[in-house]
């Protein structure tokens, strides 16, 4: 297991990671999630032994190795831009660190086939790696960081130079290479679907601190405060005052009056915010929402519906723009606390 113990560091003065502490076992994948800034790629860089933190602590498997030198950590990265040898053949690229470590070449010849048929790059070992597509380049780089068998597998927003189609293409393949490998993996990135697509549990960075901490569908369906919430795009953020009632409480805004589940003890008039998702709205002729539809946009199985309110819902057929709706809520708004 990777253990995180209190990492602190700053940048200019300002504090950047700030008491930061998690766990990696082995076979887990712990996605590092968070806006550009948030310290996700330091962090890394601390944990590999590539900077120093000003405090805190790195361990594997009870091991304090903090002090130990990059090359003896055992770590292996895959960075956006591949950094792969543009002299060097596939093969050779793959072989590159376990040359290094002094494996002999008929060793250095067994492990390089083993993961390129775990990438499924067979018989790409001659092939020149600038004649490769971006997505093939990816796949090596994965398999020449995981040639030397490393404890950890670090990865630094590795889709983020592909399009959509072949990103979507890398996450499953990276996410059936991962399960095969049973590695404690570190993945960063800034984009919600990618995290929830390659994580077993994903780590919220903002402002250098881990501020959720839980399973794709846990942080999804609980963000657990108005930060995470807008981060993730869960849904449409309301504001107004909480009044707590005997079997459900209310929540009063400029738009009405909504039902609001809330687990949280607020005075009466207290000022909070709610999530209200998208999908919790069904056409009604007695909703409680009337509003004019501004835009209309198909998102595979739906319609995301923008109203002239500023709320937008998904609806199972497309209204026209200017049409007036009338929306019922299918649920109580999320408290988000103040």
């Amino acid at each position: 297991m990777l253990e995180i113990v209190h990492i602190r560091k700053t940048y200019e003065g300002q504090p950047l990671l700030e008491d930061v502490s998690f766990t990696v076992a082995r076979g887990e994948t712990v996605c590092l999630l968070g806006p550009s800034g948030s310290g996700k790629s330091t962090l890394l860089r601390i944990i590999a032994g590539l900077e120093e933190a000003e405090r805190g602590q790195v361990f594997w498997e009870g091991e304090d190795i903090t002090a130990v030198s990059p090359h003896r950590r055992r770590m292996g990265m895959v960075f956006q831009d591949y950094a792969l040898f543009p002299h060097l053949n596939v093969a050779e690229n793959v072989a590159f660190g376990l040359r290094m470590q002094g494996w002999s070449p008929q060793d250095q010849q067994t492990r390089v086939r083993e993961v390129l048929e775990l990438v499924r790059l067979t018989g790409f070992e001659a092939r020149r790696v600038t004649d490769l597509s971006g997505g093939e380049q990816q796949r090596v780089a994965l398999a020449r960081a995981l040639a030397p068998r490393p404890h950890v597998l670090m990865l630094d927003e590795p889709l983020g130079a592909l399009d959509r189609a072949l990103r979507e293409e890398l996450l499953e393949e990276l996410r059936r290479i991962l399960r095969a490998s049973d590695v404690a993996a570190i993945y960063v990135t800034h984009d919600q679907e990618e995290a929830a697509a390659i994580a077993d549990r994903i780590l919220v960075l903002h402002r250098g601190r881990i501020v959720r901490d839980g399973t794709p569908f846990e942080v999804w369906n609980s963000p657990g405060s108005l930060w995470v919430a807008q981060f993730l795009g869960v849904g449409n953020i309301l504001f107004g005052e909480c009044h707590p009632g005997s079997g459900s409480s209310v929540l009063k805004t400029a738009l009405g009056e909504f039902p609001l589940s809330c687990p949280h003890c607020h005075p009466k008039g207290t000022r909070v915010g709610a999530i209200l998702r998208p999908s919790a709205a069904e056409e009604h002729p007695e909703g409680e929402i009337r509003a004019r539809v501004t835009d209309i946009l198909f998102q595979r199985e739906h319609f995301r519906v923008s109203l002239e309110n500023g709320l937008y819902v998904f609806l199972s057929r497309a209204p026209r723009v200017g049409e007036t709706v009338s929306l019922r809520l299918k649920a109580p708004l999320e408290c988000l606390g103040i």
